[in-house]
């Protein structure tokens, strides 16, 4: 058995009524959940799994100041995980296995990124520096550096907790700096073409025997995992079909290369047989004759409780009736819109399996079924199958999901011939799988599905602007009891979603695989009673129609791409109208 022992700011076992599990399960290798009871039993976190394999605990963890922080923040409340540590008697301290993952992820991408040259004076490495010596102090404190298997329980002391929590905190800030800077490199190199004359520059090794092994070399000679795009990333936002005004328009104009229009088969068929394509149409003729923006249609196919007619419910068990009715919708949606919609995100978040239950052949035959209609309708037209909870947490409560990564990895390798992977980032939502994530985890989950060696984009990135609550609604079916979100920095605000979006925007268009960058919601809804654990808060403007600071940074960072300059080159307040 796992466990591990936490302790509160003074150094004091926590009682157990107030040590609390945030949003925990296990990983097992290549970072896949595992399923397993994680509890709190005697004052520890303990994990009971099916086999005896080593694992790693993912959980949700405050993290305190740095000394080295250049604002006086912590890094928030986001989830972190530990190594995979293998079974013994004597608890872990949580926290030092927390900095021990952090520092092993800060090392791995110096080498993945080509960064191994900063000088010891860089920022970076000053506080990379600061938590290993704070890391080690905390080993050195266990017991005089125990082997795991052999280390005693009374190792586990106030000491190395409080060194641990100083080293965990140092480590995440290091992280977060090692992620800016890459960030800022990679950006100019994709910008200024060096990226891509570097890559055709470089020689297939003689020892390399597939196309992999070739990728890879390239990758470790340039810092850059994946395809490298020649064309400049392009920023979007979903616009949503209920609200259509000249405002809306004028902000659409402002912000965005392009819209992403939701189709929704509770919108599009709300009644078997009979489509409704009004409020759908109004925002694409207005994109194509007036604005003339490209237009990403889709998801056309969600299994979501909020994406799926009552209707089709009948057929939840008739997997053959099911798939004709797929089949047909896919084909109606694309015929109609073939002529002005370019792009179409026609399948999400399948692999996730929660609401209808689908075998893992049924999930594969239904991806590759809609990307064929496609094909057929409209050879032109590029292809997005979206990747939804990328980070996978779903597993951990749904064996009969499929894990994110292992989805992917068979749609490129099934004959599903998809153009883009597009990935599904929520942050901040009271929801199963959409917890706060810092930006290293944020660059180094890009940097996993960029090794597949086909272009990426953020399909749906968001955060609110306002700290959200589980509230007495229904869940979602395997959602389990989601409390608290978490939060990056400071407590969600207007200036904290500003700030996210700002360096999310940033080390996402820095990648030269991804393609573009694309704002979930252009618009808050209205709070209703008993609907409070369904509104969100991520729009770029109110449901009162009042601009969001986001909603002008958005516009900042379009402007910026188009300059060739970071968005980290950007103000930390945005201009506004009459400021």
């Amino acid at each position: 058995m796992l466990s591990f022992a936490v302790h509160d700011n003074d150094g004091n076992p926590l009682p157990a009524r107030e040590l609390a599990l945030r949003n925990a399960y296990l990983l097992g290798p290549d970072d896949v959940p595992v399923q397993a009871d994680v509890r709190v039993l005697d004052g520890l976190i303990r994990c009971e799994k099916r086999s005896s394999d080593s694992a790693a605990i993912c959980l949700q963890v405050p993290v305190g100041v740095s000394p080295n922080s250049s604002d006086g923040s912590g890094v928030g409340v986001v989830v972190l995980q530990t190594c995979l540590l293998p079974e013994r008697e004597a608890p872990y301290v949580l926290s030092l296995e927390l900095a021990r993952h952090r520092l092993m992820l800060i090392l791995n991408k110096l080498e993945d990124w080509a960064l191994f040259d900063l000088s010891a004076e860089d920022p970076v490495m000053k506080a990379f520096e600061a938590a290993r010596l704070a890391f080690t102090r905390a080993v050195v404190a266990t017991g005089g550096g125990a082997s795991a298997g052999q280390a005693r329980a009374a190792a586990v002391t106030r000491q190395p907790d409080k060194l641990g929590r100083e080293a965990l905190a140092l480590a995440l800030e290091a992280s977060e700096l090692l992620t800016l800077k890459q960030s800022t490199v990679q950006h100019t190199k994709r910008m200024n073409g060096e990226l891509v004359k570097a890559a055709a520059a470089i020689s297939t090794p003689d020892s390399a025997i597939t196309d992999h092994e070739a990728a890879e070399s390239r990758n470790a000679l340039i810092g850059n995992a994946g395809v490298i795009l020649p064309s400049p990333p392009q920023i979007g936002c979903i616009v949503g079909q209920e609200q259509f005004s000249p405002q809306l328009q004028k902000i659409v104009g402002t912000c965005c290369d392009f819209i992403g229009m939701p189709m929704r088969w509770i919108d599009m068929e709300p009644t078997e047989g009979k489509y409704s394509f009004a409020k759908t149409d109004r925002w694409i003729e207005w994109a194509v004759r007036t604005a003339r923006v490209p237009i990403v249609g889709g998801p056309v196919i969600d299994f979501r409780p909020r994406s799926v007619p009552e209707w089709l419910y009948i057929w939840e068990h008739d997997y053959e009736t099911l798939r004709e009715l797929v089949y047909e919708h896919v084909k109606t949606i694309v015929t109609r819109y073939r002529r002005t919609v370019g792009t179409w995100v026609i399948v999400s978040g399948l692999h996730v399996n929660t609401n209808f239950t689908f075998s893992f052949e049924q999930v594969m035959d239904l991806t590759r079924m809609c990307v064929m209609v496609v094909r057929k309708l409209q050879p032109s037209a590029k292809v997005v199958v979206e990747i939804d909870v990328p980070w996978g947490e779903y597993y951990s409560e749904n064996p009969r999901s499929i894990p994110p990564m292992l989805y992917a990895e068979m749609v490129s390798q099934a004959g599903v011939n998809a153009d883009l992977f597009g990935l599904r980032i929520d942050m901040g939502m009271p929801e199963f799988g959409r917890w706060t994530r810092d930006l290293m985890a944020l660059s180094a989950l890009l940097d996993r599905y960029a090794g597949l060696e086909r272009p990426l984009c953020v399909s749906a990135c968001s955060a609110p602007s306002e700290p959200l609550a589980a509230g007495p609604g229904p869940a979602e079916k395997g959602s389990g009891s989601v409390v608290d979100p978490g939060y990056w920095r400071t407590a969600w605000t207007p200036e904290a979603q500003c700030r996210w979006l700002t360096h999310v925007a940033a080390v996402a268009t820095s990648k030269p695989y991804v393609h573009s960058f694309c704002w979930n919601e252009l618009y808050d809804t209205a709070k209703s009673p008993g609907s409070e654990s369904q509104w969100r808060a991520d729009g770029l403007i109110t449901a009162s129609g009042q601009p969001k600071l986001a909603m002008f940074r958005l516009a900042e960072i379009r402007q910026a791409l188009k300059e060739k300059r970071s968005p980290l080159t950007l103000p930390a307040v945005p201009t506004t109208p009459g400021a």
